[in-house]
């Protein structure tokens, strides 16, 4: 009889998952505190949290569009360098990866926010 197993064998890829799962919120809300933060806001704490559920400001279609092809290229290739490494290694490749994904997608919400606020 054999016994239904993940696809894994490594029995830390859950840590893995609830750890990017939690670096994405994370990531979520300080941009959202920096947008408000920026704005004057006089509660930026509470108001980038209500910013998480509700946008105030939807990006247009294609913007959006765009932005998720990013984040989950960027979650996609995070994934496999720890599916393709081990050790030391998958930990100093996937923080890196990471950063660079991140930063990629921070940028291009940054040059479409800003290109957004200027046709107003």
């Amino acid at each position: 009889m054999h016994l239904a197993r993940g696809s894994s064998d490594d029995p830390h890829v859950w840590l893995w998952v609830l750890g990017a799962l939690a670096l994405y919120a994370l990531i979520s809300y300080a941009l959202a505190y920096r947008a408000r933060a920026r704005r004057g806001s006089s509660h930026p704490a509470r108001d980038a949290v209500h910013d998480l559920k509700d946008r105030e400001d939807p990006q247009p279609p294609e913007d959006r569009f765009v932005s998720r092809l990013i984040m989950f290229s960027g979650a996609g290739l995070t994934g496999l360098v720890a599916y393709l490494t081990s050790g030391a290694v998958r930990v100093l490749t996937v923080g890196l990866t990471a950063l660079v994904a991140v930063t990629v997608w921070a940028y291009f919400d940054h040059r479409t926010q800003t290109r957004a606020a200027a046709r107003r």
